[in-house]
């Protein structure tokens, strides 16, 4: 979809395509573009095929370039879909600079041209095409920073219910938010790189104006580049502790299991051996077999019992005999403390 914007006394006005004046400056907002609209790009305002394909391409990065009658320049903006399965990633924005028309091309909506175009940007000006290009570029960097605040909220809450119950839904969960701080990570310092070759490049001419929001934007482009690390790594660490934390269940687990077959290994001896041709016995002992052959069930239930908590009693035991321990070294300082204290009284007087 193609809209077109002119600035009437500071007021951000749409306007159809024949209503333009052509002695303002024009802002066309292609987002969410189709075929339709890439050929009416190409024909109407010569873009080449090879550009609108690079900023339709999910994974091109950022980058400025002059062409024959037209300055490129492909930015990385963040966008979060709710549904999704990241919900957090990256796509390319293409602004195109051509005499009083400024081209925006984006394959999907994002925030950041919404609230360009719903005017919630103060101080935005179309006159000015460089300082709208630093205005977008800081718009986005917000939006990163609110981004990366809710990736390290959402992941807190994740970690909480893990540690009742660690599920395959909660893990793909934290897989899926660590994949969206690699995007934001990736984009971030290709945003960077492109903020340094505006104070390089001859194809923009920017003022001082212009360069002191360069220099806020680098901040906070700096600023999101330091989170984003932060909690990748704070992540990275988070998957590798409930990582151990299953390995070390399923040895528990598997412990437990160990001990049961040895235990029912002995009964199931017993019972291969005398199921040959061999007589049982107290097989015409009446009632005295019986209870041979019950009490041995039980004392095997119990053996297993025993044998399955005495490293959980000894766990309790040693923690209770290490309380206990720091309880008494505290109170002989104390006490020692206090002797000292009456000695020195003592000696004052």
């Amino acid at each position: 979809m193609i809209t077109y914007w002119q600035q009437l006394h500071e007021k951000l006005i749409r306007k159809k395509k024949e209503e333009l004046d052509d002695t303002l400056n024009t802002w066309v907002d292609a987002r969410s573009v189709t075929h339709e609209d890439i050929t009416e790009l190409q024909q109407k305002y010569s873009i080449e095929e090879e550009h609108i394909l690079d900023i339709l391409d999910p994974d091109e990065l950022s980058r400025i370039e002059g062409s024959s009658n037209y300055v490129l320049i492909i930015a990385r903006l963040p966008i979060f879909v709710s549904d999704a399965e990241i919900p957090y990633f990256t796509v390319p924005l293409g602004i195109i600079l051509k005499n009083k028309l400024i081209i925006t091309i984006c394959w999907t909506d994002c925030e950041v041209l919404k609230d360009f175009s719903a005017g919630r940007i103060k101080n935005m000006s179309l006159a000015d095409f460089p300082a709208f290009i630093i205005q977008v570029l800081n718009r986005a960097d917000i939006l990163f920073l609110r981004y990366l605040k809710e990736i390290n909220r959402k992941s807190a809450g994740i970690q909480k219910e893990l540690q009742v119950s660690i599920e395959n839904k909660e893990i793909i969960q934290l897989l899926n938010l660590e994949k969206s701080l690699e995007f934001f990570t990736t984009s971030l310092n290709n945003n960077q790189l492109l903020l340094e070759k505006f104070r390089k490049t001859r194809l923009l001419q920017l003022d001082a104006e212009d360069l002191d929001q360069l220099d806020d934007v680098e901040i906070d482009n700096r600023q999101a580049i330091g989170m984003a690390d932060t909690y990748s790594n704070i992540l990275s660490g988070m998957m590798d502790a409930f990582a151990s934390v299953i390995s070390n269940n399923l040895n528990i687990v598997m412990k437990k299991l160990t001990i049961i077959s040895l235990i029912m290994m002995v009964p199931t001896f017993v019972v291969s051996f005398f199921g040959m041709n061999i007589p049982l016995p107290f097989a015409d002992r009446g009632w005295t077999g019986i209870v041979v052959i019950s009490f041995l069930c039980i004392l095997a239930t119990v053996s297993a019992r025993f044998m399955l908590r005495d490293r959980s009693a000894l766990q309790s035991i040693t923690a209770g005999e290490r309380k206990n321990r720091g309880k008494k070294g505290f109170l002989r300082k104390k006490s020692g403390r206090a002797k000292n204290q009456k000695t020195d009284t003592g000696s004052i007087v």
